[in-house]
């Protein structure tokens, strides 16, 4: 009789571990190497998580708000990477200054504003505010969908964020980066 050996969910205590660079995740992603579904954090490949209905509901829902808004020369992404020192996250929404044709042969390594929708995924989305801040990006959002609170992180200094404000029902929600940018909280958590 064969048994099977489960994987660890978590690396080994004291197990050397190889972290990855950028360019090398991109490599063996190319290659086939490295399941779909993935980015790339601190060196380390992560599954991302699944997408529920409403988180994608909300994200599809801030990109077109955002896009409503956007003027030239800020384009908005989903679910596309941003490079950052030795990660690649994929937010739901990002802001980023340039064309399309700026990106073709690289990612955009920061942005005006990123954010974040999460519904079982906010200890994960937070663990990507040191990459953000490291890339200089400008503003982040977290939508904490359960909560129906934004956490907004701004000012980035070296790999924190100096500022933090949480914002909730009833509230305006502004954004400093893309000032033209304006979410009514009760409308955006209405289904």
């Amino acid at each position: 009789m064969i048994k099977t050996v489960e994987t660890q969910p978590m690396p080994l205590q004291n197990a050397p571990l190889w972290p990855l660079s950028v360019v090398a995740y991109r490599a063996l992603g190319e290659a086939g190497l490295i399941p779909k579904n993935t980015e790339l954090l601190f060196g380390f490949v992560y599954r991302k998580m699944s997408k529920s209905p409403i988180r994608s509901s909300l994200a599809m829902r801030l990109a077109r708000m955002l896009q409503a808004v956007a003027k030239p020369g800020l384009l908005i992404r989903t679910e596309q990477p941003v490079t950052c020192v030795d990660s690649e996250p994929e937010p739901d929404v990002s802001a980023v200054r340039g064309d399309e044709k700026d990106f073709w042969t690289d990612h955009p390594h920061t942005a005006e504003l990123v954010i974040e929708v999460c519904v079982t995924s906010v200890d994960y989305d937070r663990s990507k505010l040191p990459a953000y801040a490291a890339a200089g990006v400008k503003e982040c959002w977290l939508v904490l969908v359960e909560q129906k609170l934004v956490e907004v992180y701004r000012q980035p200094a070296g790999n924190k964020f100096a500022e933090c404000t949480t914002h909730g029902p009833g509230g305006t929600l502004v954004s400093s980066s893309v000032p033209e940018f304006t979410v009514e909280l009760d409308a955006l958590f209405t289904r």
